[in-house]
């Protein structure tokens, strides 16, 4: 054979497009983690102001207009509504003003990215430092001596949904099952959810009771790991069964290259740029991410957006699967394992 056969013979062009695609995979890659992570900075922080009625409007105005609009800030009545509304994630933080002194009081909440608290309290020391004050700092929900930089939280939803995807390509591709009917799709979905619950439940204990890392509860991380396992892998299955192969790529990028960046993680969500920022809470990294940190730093408030995220991830996942493998009758072209040995021996 001459050199273009062999070359031919060996790169079809299916291949050819597969490394295509896996190339701009990899530069999508690149690009989305550089572009979410090299320049951090506040923007539109959620921010209260508990002060007198007589400088409350004031002080609101002169913190929403610091260059670069750091703050979103917002009147609250009290330091005990400032605390209330941190605690349910409404507020990123809050500066109770003390009218009788010079020292007010910065509250913040490390255990929802310390990052965040500490750029807060470097803005706030600026700024309060120009009218002759000084502030002290009062961590309302402080993050574990052992979750540094609050990112257990993080890197917890990253493994759980590494495992949905996983788990799902290797039921998408193995030689030893059919998925072109109903009854195996409702098999592999079976398989899906059980391995769901074990990934949750083990990346649950290894937090918790093996590493400290997080406090919070087994129960509460084992459901949520479950279902995030679960709406991975089964958005994955979809994917597969809707572009083949190629679905297992198009998961890559919806989890890894766009989901993990903006999952809120190394730097929350009013840290990164708009694109990120705003497809982050839609994303299941991002959504397991500040679900995992409500249940372990707020009390599991601010729960319902990111679990009615990650159920629809589920619900369309499998039902996808399910309409598509009812609608796909062709197992001939899908040999199973007995199958496939048959034919080696034939040869």
């Amino acid at each position: 054979m001459s050199l273009v056969d062999e070359l031919k013979s060996a790169v079809t062009p299916r291949a050819a497009l597969l490394v295509v695609g896996v190339l701009a995979l990899q530069l999508l890659f690149i690009a989305s983690y550089v572009g979410a992570l090299h320049h951090p900075k506040p923007k539109d922080v959620p921010f209260g102001v508990a002060a007198p009625p007589a400088a409350s409007a004031g002080l609101v105005e002169r913190l929403g207009k610091l260059p670069g609009g750091p703050l979103d800030p917002r009147a609250v009545a009290g330091e005990a509504e400032a605390r209330e509304k941190i605690m349910e994630r409404e507020l990123d933080g809050a500066l109770v003003v003390d009218p009788r002194g010079r020292t007010d009081t910065l509250l913040v909440a490390s255990g929802g990215g310390t990052v965040l608290s500490s750029g807060l309290q470097k803005i706030l020391t600026e700024v309060e430092g120009t009218q002759g004050r000084t502030v002290r700092t009062v961590d309302v929900a402080p993050a574990s001596p052992q979750d540094f930089d609050g990112l257990s939280a993080f890197y917890l939803a990253v493994g759980w949904c590494v495992g949905g995807y996983i788990c799902a390509a290797i039921l998408a591709i193995s030689a030893g099952s059919r998925p072109a009917n109903r009854e195996r799709a409702v098999i592999r979905l079976g398989v899906l959810a059980l391995y769901s619950a074990l990934g949750g439940l083990g990346g649950a204990v290894i937090v918790g009771p093996i590493l400290g890392a997080l406090p919070g509860g087994v129960a509460a991380l084992w459901g949520l790991g479950t279902l995030v396992v679960f709406a991975v892998g089964a958005a994955t299955l979809a994917l597969q069964s809707v572009f083949g192969i190629v679905g297992i790529g198009l998961a890559i990028l919806l989890v890894v290259v766009a989901g993990n960046p903006s999952a809120g993680g190394a730097f929350p969500s009013p840290m990164l740029p708009p694109f990120w920022k705003a497809i982050g809470p839609a994303l299941p990294p991002g959504a397991g991410t500040w679900a995992a940190r409500s249940i372990a730093y707020f009390k599991g408030n601010s729960l319902t957006a990111p679990m009615l995220v990650l159920a629809a991830w589920a619900v369309v996942g499998a039902a996808v699967t399910l309409i598509l493998s009812s609608l796909k009758r062709h197992p001939e072209a899908e040999p199973i394992a007995s199958e496939v040995e048959e034919t080696r021996r034939a040869r």
